[in-house]
């Protein structure tokens, strides 16, 4: 049987809550409460019946958590669906600033004021260079998403911005180079700069050590072709959680939490070689949780031309590149989609018959634990 996050979870959730009563934040308690009771009786559901074969489901709600692997791919549909609304024909950048090292463990720490710093510097950086006419001349496009992990699941804060290769300038349109947007040695220092200015606003930063303000800070700018590309690079970003269930390999119940072990594979990112790691599941959770973000944390900011409160610039862009507002696009439904009836009823596991709708059932104490191993 597959192993699934919502599995440990439930197994060892309670006993992690116990040994650290005080140090789980309120929105780390609410994901694993979410998590553990998802499409579990706890939330509610409805009953449905095969009128062919008599076989019966019963259907559970979804906690909708956006850190639940089993819930947030048909959010990601929608959201690549409406970013299409913003492309333009022109090649696109992949820009990327990371947090050094030396700053992660005061970021993990205090994250509701580093992360909104990391998007605020990294995006102050990039149009201010972008200003320069010797790159750009004037203003760009930005679509940036916080990224927190690595593949192993360790503390790593980065941003990750999608942008159009060019800017507006005045009431004309001037394009990057196909294959260079911006100098990341330069951008670097920039970036470097901004938030050493920003977070000198804030009590955290005499708890810096101050070689971070002289090392060179990391960014990189990668060119990932036209628009459609670029998003569906992006995409899986957007509301992926740390660890999806189809990487869990394996989950040895020992009876506790330092004793038992989780196992789950990952791709190193230097030579795309497939690896496993194994940890208690002490070790596991720990590691999952520190990548749920503060409640009500913005994960996915708009800037410059993107932003909400500019897109008369970003319909002058569509009109100056000879676009429509509503730019064409490949429709997203098939043939076969068209025509299909529009029905939610699930298909009988056994004859494969649409079913008929029973009941509803309403919402239920959560699960018992399973019980320890003797």
């Amino acid at each position: 049987m597959a192993v699934e996050l919502a599995d440990i979870f439930r197994r060892y959730g309670a006993d992690y809550r116990q040994k650290y009563p005080n140090r789980i934040l309120p929105s780390h308690r609410q994901a694993m409460a979410a998590i553990e009771t998802c499409r579990t009786e706890a939330l509610g559901g409805q009953v449905y019946a095969c009128p062919s074969c008599g076989e019966t489901r019963y259907v559970y709600h979804s906690c909708r958590n956006r850190h639940c692997p089993k819930c947030q791919q048909e959010r990601t549909e929608e959201w690549l669906t409406l970013q299409h609304e913003l492309l333009l024909p022109v090649p696109y950048f992949l820009l990327t600033f990371t947090l050094p090292e030396e700053l992660r463990n005061l970021a993990r720490q205090n994250q509701k004021r580093f992360y909104p710093l990391l998007f605020q510097a990294s995006a102050q950086a990039a149009q201010q260079l972008a200003n320069d006419p010797r790159y750009v001349g004037g203003q760009i496009g930005m679509v940036g998403v916080l990224h927190t992990w690595t593949r192993n699941l360790l503390f790593h804060p980065h941003v990750h911005y999608l942008i159009p290769g060019g800017g507006l300038q005045d009431s004309r349109w001037v394009s990057s180079r196909p294959d260079f947007f911006l100098p990341v040695k330069a951008l670097s220092k920039l970036f470097r700069a901004q938030f050493q200015c920003l977070l000198r606003k804030s009590p955290l930063f005499v708890k810096v050590p101050k070689p971070v303000w002289t090392k060179d800070w990391v960014v990189h700018c990668l060119p990932v072709g036209d628009g459609q590309a670029a998003l569906k690079y992006l995409a899986p970003y957007i509301y992926r959680v740390a660890l999806s269930n189809r990487r869990l390999i394996a989950f040895a119940d020992h009876g506790s939490l330092e004793k038992s072990q989780v196992t789950f594979e990952y791709r190193t990112s230097d030579t795309g070689q497939l690896k496993r790691c194994t940890l208690s599941a002490e070790q596991f959770l720990q590691r999952f949780l520190q990548h749920v973000l503060p409640k009500g944390f913005v994960k996915v900011r708009y800037f410059g031309f993107f932003a909400h409160n500019r897109r008369s610039a970003l319909k002058l862009a569509q009109t100056l590149l000879s676009q429509q507002p509503s730019l064409p696009r490949e429709d997203p439904h098939t043939e076969t989609d068209q025509a299909a009836p529009a029905s939610t009823l699930p298909l009988c596991p056994v004859c494969g018959k649409p079913m008929n709708f029973l009941r509803d059932l309403s919402p239920c104490a959560p699960p018992r634990p399973a019980a320890r191993s003797p």
